[in-house]
């Protein structure tokens, strides 16, 4: 039987899959072996009501790729699933554990940067920030506003008004999209190769290494995160997931950010074709944890 995948519709035509996920849509459909769910974007993330296209007839166990959810948002979406016998591969626990950063950082501190947690309507405290980091950089529990005028980092010298400024502009950024409260991380110093970062993504599923693609257009040459961190953190509390490793100035690897699987997108120039058939491969085999017990 085919492994399902489910993919959000087009916004226009509710028949044909989001044009932002057609590659990755065409890559499923060249390897023959999934069977693809569409679910009505508008409907679902405007309305609330899932809509689903070319449902199966039989209960199945589905792959979400698509748009990020804030976690309870994914809990209704799982729900709502299970109530048209798709089971997605994902629980909400496991998908809010990579999904949300202050969550999964107690299991990955020794290998990421040091962070001050704010949780939403509580007001970042500037004085303890600066007395924990020369540099730091802010975003909420999930996503950063990355590419917009708000500055990368900020120095110690930062005045409060000017910090508040800055942060009345963040949640401006982030509008709806805001999760779970303000996350502040030491600002890490990367090493550069031609201008870019040397980061990588690693994907996991069920407790095994299935793909790692350079993921900030840096060349073909750069040195990779070594493998023994690599395999370090493959049996986190998920079947599902992404880790962004970075190399910082003085060699040294740095687990940059974590995410779940369904909603990560893949690195550009990475073989969708490759990972989609290497997905259906581990999520078909049987894995066993330390134990001898099975994998969830």
């Amino acid at each position: 039987m085919k492994q399902t995948i489910l993919f959000p519709s087009g916004f226009f035509d509710v028949c044909r899959v989001d044009e932002d996920m057609e590659a990755e849509y065409e890559a499923v459909a060249a390897t023959g072996l999934y069977h693809v769910v569409l679910y009505e974007y508008e409907q679902w993330f405007h309305g609330g009501r899932l809509v689903l296209h070319n449902k199966p007839s039989y209960p199945v166990e589905a792959v979400y790729r698509g748009w990020m959810m804030k976690p309870e948002q994914y809990r209704r979406f799982f729900d709502a699933l299970r109530q048209q016998d798709i089971s997605l591969v994902t629980s909400p626990e496991a998908y809010e554990l990579l999904h949300i950063f202050p969550r999964i950082y107690p299991l990955i501190r020794k290998d990421t940067a040091p962070i001050l947690v704010y949780p939403e309507g509580t007001q970042p405290d500037l004085e303890e920030i600066k007395t924990h980091f020369c540099r730091f950089m802010v975003k909420d529990y999930v996503k950063s506003v990355k590419g917009t005028a708000f500055p990368a980092f900020f120095s110690r010298d930062i005045t409060r008004e000017e910090f508040d400024r800055w942060m009345k502009l963040f949640y401006q950024y982030r509008g709806e999209l805001f999760t779970g409260g303000i996350c502040v991380k030491e600002y890490l110093s990367l090493r550069r190769y031609g201008g870019k970062i040397n980061e990588y993504r690693v994907y996991y599923v069920k407790g095994e290494i299935l793909s790692v693609s350079r993921n900030a257009g840096q060349g073909d040459w750069t040195p990779e995160p070594p493998q023994k961190l690599l395999e370090k953190y493959k049996n986190l509390d998920s079947p599902f997931y992404t880790i962004d490793y970075a190399e910082l100035e003085n060699g040294i690897w740095m687990i940059l950010e974590t995410g779940d699987g369904s909603v990560s997108g893949l690195s550009e120039g990475q073989s969708g074709e490759a990972f989609f058939r290497a997905l259906q491969k581990g999520l078909t085999a049987e894995k066993r944890n330390a134990d001898g017990s099975l994998f969830p």
